[in-house]
């Protein structure tokens, strides 16, 4: 006896309707209902109806309700709770199909606004002179996750790149070395943060050992300025012992033993 082997059914959720679709369409077809969803039957009004029948039109009839509700129960199947809740009084695959399309329509609109938007937000993100390695890509990522979680296909090569080409200028040297030393599609993102975070721990020591430097530099030209200051106050009153009313003394005992020409007649 043949096995019958169950399908594996894509589950939906509120951001993959458009690959859900897709996927469904092609499950539904492989099960022989897809027109049941498309184009639904005609089911009569009572059985008083159905009583009238052809033989040949009743099993139709009792054909096109087996493959219905086998479309429903894969569709049942292929949601979760909260769209379940949604199409939990469809009778028919037609009426649940079309149910989820006109609800999750509008969340798709709503998502593409939303993935515009993030493109652009992702495009103009540009690392602060005062932000670390990993503060800013951790910007980046939680942009880039978001547009992933929207439907964008978005690679890691093209994350490291934009990563690389949005760096603070001060470090565009670490980018040329590592465009020209590193295949990105080799590497992840991981990889390429502890990269720069190795190359930005090196700067920040360098930068110290400047300011160290400068500091140490600073101090010794005070202390030349002071030495040189006192130097020159001493010569200016070498010799000059001042006393009382500011007068000199030396200056004095020179006056004193100064003669003048017509003393000297």
């Amino acid at each position: 006896m043949e096995h019958m082997i169950q399908p594996q059914i894509s589950r939906l959720t509120k951001t993959n309707y458009g690959n859900w679709s897709i996927q469904m369409k092609a499950l539904l077809g492989s099960q022989d209902c897809w027109d049941m969803v498309v184009k639904g039957y005609v089911e009569p009004e009572n059985a008083a109806a159905e009583a009238t029948l052809t033989n040949e039109e009743k099993r139709a009839l009792r054909d096109a309700r087996k493959r219905d509700q086998r479309a429903l129960y894969y569709i049942f199947q292929a949601v979760d709770e909260s769209n379940f809740e949604k199409i939990t009084k469809a009778t028919t695959a037609k009426q649940a199909w079309e149910t989820l399309q006109k609800s999750l329509q509008r969340v798709e609109k709503a998502k593409k606004v939303l993935l515009q938007s993030l493109r652009a937000e992702f495009e103009m993100l540009k690392m602060k002179t005062t932000e670390s390695i990993d503060d800013y890509v951790s910007c980046v990522k939680a942009v880039a996750n978001e547009m992933k979680r929207n439907g964008e296909a978005l690679s890691e090569v093209r994350v490291m790149e934009k990563i690389l080409r949005s760096l603070v200028r001060k470090i565009d040297y670490v980018v040329v070395l590592i465009e020209e030393s590193k295949d990105l599609t080799q590497m992840t993102i991981d990889e390429l943060v502890g990269s720069l975070q190795a190359h930005e721990q090196k700067m920040k020591l360098n930068e110290e050992s400047e300011n160290l430097e400068q500091v140490l530099q600073s101090k010794l030209h005070v202390n030349e300025d002071r030495a040189s200051s006192s130097y020159t106050r001493g010569r200016g009153n070498y010799g000059g012992y001042r006393g009382r009313g500011g007068r000199s003394y030396v200056s004095n005992q020179a006056n004193e033993n100064y003669q003048s020409p017509s003393r000297g007649r």
